[in-house]
C-alpha cells in the first residue's frame, strides 16, 4: 500500500515530463505533489487509487 511521504508513479506522467509524485496529505482526499515542477494536486482516495501504478520508495517513518 501506500503511505504519507511515498514517492508514487501514475499512469499518466506530469506535463513537465516527470512521473514521480509525492504523497504530501492523506485523509479522504490525497494531495500529490510532484517531483520535478512542484505543482500540487489533490484527488480523492477513491479517483487516486485508480489512476495510481505503483509504489516507486516508501517514506523512512522511523518513529
Amino acid at each position: 500500500m501506500y503511505d504519507l511521504g511515498d514517492f508514487v508513479e501514475m499512469k499518466k506522467p506530469h506535463p513537465c515530463g516527470v512521473n514521480r509524485w509525492e504523497i504530501t496529505r492523506m485523509g479522504a482526499d490525497i494531495k500529490i505533489k510532484c517531483t520535478g515542477c512542484g505543482h500540487v494536486v489533490m484527488l480523492s482516495r477513491r479517483e487516486f487509487e485508480k489512476k495510481l501504478k505503483r509504489v516507486l520508495e516508501k517514506a523512512d517513518n522511523a518513529e
